[in-house]
Parts: structure tokens; C-alpha cells; sequence
């Protein structure tokens, strides 16, 4: 740990050692490489068999924001937030605005993979109703977090390449499968990517609103500036890599799985969908293979992200953007934020029980493309309006990703769209209540 003195006290700074793979290695392990997996189903069903077209575009819209993210982590190398981006270029509502839509993500990330982790402890327990499995899975990831059980980084990683293992092991299977599967024309392989008979724009569009999913977590690697060599150079670079490395290694695998299981046929279940598909193109011993594999990465992002949502309640409680008392509160043993892990237990305990995983995912898809067109259209205002650097990449770049994440945000289903413009109502009303009509000072989000 380096130091600086400052008036004859040292005071401590992180050390810069992360170096541009280090960052890209971090992105990855974030996004997990299994990403596209547990989405399958869901987007496969809504862009009637071209999940992976959705999963291209998605990637050229993640691309174009990441470039944004990338280009603002160079302003605020120790911020690493779309709210401060936005709060700062734009007008500090707007970053208020913007907080409050990623704390819609915050909360629904634990949501979704308790749905997800019930799904998938069924395949090995069909026995045992899903509900039951719902209230086992908060009470275990609400258990992990009041008792302040953490995974090390070097169990992440093991996580990370054990998951890579699995993935090169499906591939293999399911290029042996189709190997050995007659084909019926040489559009077999070209289906996967456009199909005349099922292929619909809006069909697409639908299916690429929820392929977003595979990708967020990449902009995390900004929270990282402040340990990282070369800063400026090197977190633009491994954001646009890791979204890159995300969109090739997930279009493989769902490419690969559309070829095993065509579009045609329905699945078991669409939430476990990939797991059927590892079933076919090799049997029960890979379905179980891939079932443990992704429940196990469930259950670790589920309980960390509970406990991320719990951490940015406590940031706004003690900040006063919601009720102090209570979210602003610290348990004074653990040093822990244990009214807002409560808390989100029990909106995750209810949401698990009342919404789909497909209305997740796409109510955190909501929060998180809002939040992208926010950063995209901080970076043109920095850049282009600014500092008058009127070049056609300042223009084009931030443009195309604001109006790509905005296309995306109108395919969500007509009832996400009423759900999220409901939360963001609300957050809105709060804030214009708490500050006056926004005349006081507003609320620093502290992430």
C-alpha cells in the first residue's frame, strides 16, 4: 500500500498494480462467461428463434456505451458512476434521475436470481415445490449477508475458469451432437442467424431488449480507476474488450445451442431452457454438469447482489435521498446495513413469488438502459458541446449509443415499460418532495 504525507501524516492510497489484463480479467469475471445462459430461454422465445441476432445487436449498443463509459472514467477517474457522469454533464436531477433507475437494477439483480436458483434447485428436486425453494434461497442469501460470509477474489476467479471449462465441454458436445444430427439444407446454419419464415424486426428488437441481460456489469470496471495503471488509457480499452470478449464468447455458445435445439420446438421450461439444451446434445450427466454450474454462479451473484442493493440503500438513507432512520441505519456488531438487507429480502421474497423471470429481467433491463443512455449523452455533452471538439466520432458515437439503448428501451413489453415508468414516478415524487421541487440541494448518490 503506497502513501502520501500530507502535513507530516501519511495517508494511505490504493496501489496502482492493475494493469490492462488485469481489468479486462476483473470485466469478465463480473459479466461471467456462463451470461447468456440463464437468458436463453426468455430470448429465445421473443425474437421467435434469433437469439443470436439479439445477442449481436446488443453487443454493437453495449460497444457504443462502453466507448462513453470508457471516454467519462477519463474525466472522473475516481468516480466510475453514470449518475455522477450525468449529475455532472448534464443537470444534477438528471443524475438524481439516473441514480434512482440504477437502484431499480440494484434491487432486482437478487430478484431474478432467486427465480433463477428455485428454477434450477428443481431440475435436481422437482419434489419439492418452487416456493418452498424461494423462501430456502432468501433465507440462505439473507443468512450469508447478515452474518458477513464473502467470497474472495481468488474464489471468484476458480469460479470464473471452472465456468470456462464447462462452456468449452458444452461446445464440444454440441458440436459432436450436430455432427452427427442429419441436416436438412445448408441453411441448418445459417437459421440460427436469420430464419424468413419466423423473422420479425420487432420480434428481434423484443428478444435484443433482453439480451442486454448478458452484458451489464461491464461498466464496474470503472470503479476500478483508482488501481489501475494508466487509468486513462487503459479502462476505455478493457471496458470495450470486455464487452467484446462478452458479445463473441455469448454468441457462440447460443449459437450453439440453437443449432442443438431448433427454434421449432418448445422447452420443458423457458427459464432452464439452456440446461435442456446441454441435456440433449449430450445427456443427463451434462445437464447436471451445467445445472450445478449455473446455480452455483446464481447463488453467488444472488447473494453478492443482495448485498450491493443494501449498500447503495444505506448510501442514500445516510445521505437522506430516503428515510435516515432506517436505511441509513448500521447494526453495530457486524457493521453491516442490516435493516436493508432485510429489506431487500423481502422485496425479493415477494417478487419471486408475484413476477416472471422473464418481467426481471426486463424491469432490470429498464433501469439499465436508462441509465446508458445517460452516460452516452454525458459524453456528448463533454465532448462535443463542452469542448468544442465538433468531430464526427464526439457526434456519432455518444449519438448512436443514446438512440440504440432508447430503441431498446421501447422493445421491453408495454407491461415492463408501465412498471419502470411507475418506479421511476416515484423516485421522481420523492425527490421533488425531499428537496422542495429539487430548489435544495439534492442528494449525493453515494454507490
Amino acid at each position: 500500500m503506497a502513501s502520501v504525507t500530507i502535513q507530516g501524516q501519511e495517508t494511505p492510497k490504493l496501489r496502482r498494480a492493475l494493469g490492462l489484463w488485469d481489468l479486462v480479467l476483473f470485466g469478465l469475471i463480473v459479466v461471467q462467461p456462463t451470461a447468456p445462459m440463464p437468458v436463453y430461454g426468455v430470448m429465445s422465445i421473443r425474437s421467435h428463434g434469433h437469439a443470436v441476432t439479439a445477442v449481436l445487436i446488443a453487443m454493437v449498443a453495449m460497444l457504443f456505451t462502453a466507448v462513453s463509459y470508457g471516454r467519462m472514467a477519463r474525466i472522473y477517474p475516481s468516480a466510475g458512476s453514470a449518475f455522477t457522469y450525468v449529475g455532472q454533464e448534464l443537470h444534477p436531477v438528471l443524475g438524481y434521475i439516473t441514480g434512482w433507475s440504477m437502484v431499480m437494477d440494484y434491487i432486482l439483480n437478487p430478484l431474478t436470481a432467486i427465480i433463477l436458483c428455485s428454477k434450477f434447485a428443481m431440475n435436481f428436486a422437482p419434489a419439492v415445490p418452487y416456493t418452498a425453494w424461494v423462501f430456502f434461497f432468501v433465507i440462505f442469501f439473507t443468512f450469508i449477508n447478515l452474518h458477513g460470509i464473502k467470497t474472495s477474489a481468488r474464489i471468484n476467479t476458480t469460479l470464473a475458469a471452472a465456468m470456462g471449462v464447462v462452456i468449452v465441454i458444452f461446445l464440444v458436445e454440441a458440436a459432436r451432437y450436430v455432427g452427427l444430427i442429419p441436416h436438412e439444407a445448408a441453411g441448418f446454419f445459417t437459421r440460427p442467424f436469420f430464419d424468413p419464415q419466423t423473422f420479425s424486426t420487432r420480434a428481434v428488437l423484443g428478444g435484443t431488449s433482453l439480451a442486454v441481460m448478458t452484458y451489464i456489469g461491464f461498466d464496474g470496471i470503472s470503479t476500478l480507476s483508482e488501481e489501475a495503471n494508466n487509468p486513462r488509457r487503459n479502462i476505455p480499452i478493457a471496458t470495450l474488450l470486455v464487452c467484446l470478449i462478452t458479445g463473441v464468447l455469448a454468441s457462440v455458445e447460443v449459437y450453439a445451442a440453437q443449432l442443438v435445439w431448433p427454434a421449432s420446438k418448445a422447452f420443458p421450461d423457458v427459464d432452464t431452457a439452456f440446461v435442456s439444451v446441454a441435456g440433449r446434445a449430450a445427456g443427463p450427466w451434462l445437464f447436471s454438469l451445467i445445472n450445478i454450474t449455473l446455480l452455483v454462479a446464481t447463488v453467488g451473484s444472488g447473494a453478492g447482489s443482495q448485498l450491493g442493493a443494501a449498500r447503495i440503500l444505506y448510501g442514500m438513507g445516510r445521505s437522506g435521498a430516503i428515510p435516515r432512520k432506517f436505511f441509513g441505519a448500521i447494526e453495530p456488531v457486524r457493521q453491516i446495513p442490516r435493516n436493508n438487507i432485510l429489506f431487500i429480502a423481502v422485496i425479493a421474497l415477494i417478487g419471486a413469488l408475484t413476477i416472471s423471470f422473464e418481467r426481471g429481467v426486463e424491469l432490470l433491463n429498464f433501469g439499465a438502459l436508462l441509465a446508458f443512455m445517460g452516460v452516452n449523452a454525458a459524453a456528448f455533452v463533454h465532448y462535443f458541446l463542452r469542448e468544442g471538439k465538433r468531430t464526427a466520432y464526439n457526434f456519432l458515437m455518444p449519438t448512436a449509443g443514446f438512440f440504440t439503448c432508447l430503441l431498446l428501451l421501447c422493445s421491453l413489453s408495454w407491461r415492463a415499460m408501465v412498471l419502470g415508468v411507475v418506479w421511476m414516478a416515484v423516485g421522481i415524487a420523492y425527490g421533488a418532495y425531499n428537496t422542495r421541487g429539487f430548489k435544495n440541494k439534492l442528494i449525493t448518490f453515494d454507490e
